[in-house]
């Protein structure tokens, strides 16, 4: 009868290791190609609906809306594809943490370039109506015209926005997953780490 009980308590004892949690799919760990290809649809979809002229979204709509695409276009992909992209325990700043700010910036750059020639250009997020596509204002004439000169100082302005914006937003955000951002004050016998 004693052996019984003892075995009775062995099994209900609280110092057992409970079963791990599973995460919740969505936010598994991934492989660099498919993060940057996530990003690459985030930044997608927020230059798609940067297409729509902010007139047409109803009372506080008007404003959250732009300024949801206006977060995916710029953040939204490079912070996701940095928390999603698996790496191993060591890995602090790696080369390829360092180059996928420029990698996703180009090929977000090439995206931009593509709904811009085909689509149109972005609308301003404070107002604006869409004109159209750029292909098609080359040659018109009158208030939708657009010089070859005036597109090339757009695009670039984009390109040199989405270079430093991505490559600032994956270093930080990098550097805030792996602890980076921890500081020990002060100095002397009662230490505190933030």
């Amino acid at each position: 009868m004693v052996v019984g009980t003892v075995a009775a308590t062995k099994t209900s004892s609280p110092t057992q290791q409970r079963p791990p949690k599973k995460e919740p799919r969505l936010f598994f760990k991934t492989s660099y190609r498919r993060g940057v290809i996530e990003a690459v649809v985030i930044y997608t979809l927020g230059r798609l609906g940067a297409l729509i002229s902010p007139q047409v979204f109803p009372d506080w709509l008007f404003v959250l809306l732009p300024l949801l695409f206006l977060f995916m276009q710029y953040l939204g992909g490079p912070i996701w594809a940095t928390y999603r992209i698996q790496s191993t325990r060591r890995e602090r700043m790696s080369r390829r943490f360092w180059l996928l700010g420029p990698l996703l910036a180009g090929l977000c750059f090439l995206i931009d370039l593509v709904i811009s020639l085909t689509l149109g250009l972005a609308v301003n997020a404070l107002g604006g109506v869409q004109q159209g596509p750029a292909l098609w204002r080359f040659f018109t004439s009158g208030e939708a015209h657009l010089t070859l000169g005036q597109f090339a100082l757009y695009e670039l302005r984009t390109a040199v926005l989405l270079l430093a914006l991505y490559t600032v937003a994956v270093v930080c955000t990098r550097l805030a997953q792996g602890g980076f951002l921890r500081f020990t004050m002060p100095a002397g016998g009662r230490r505190v780490t933030l």
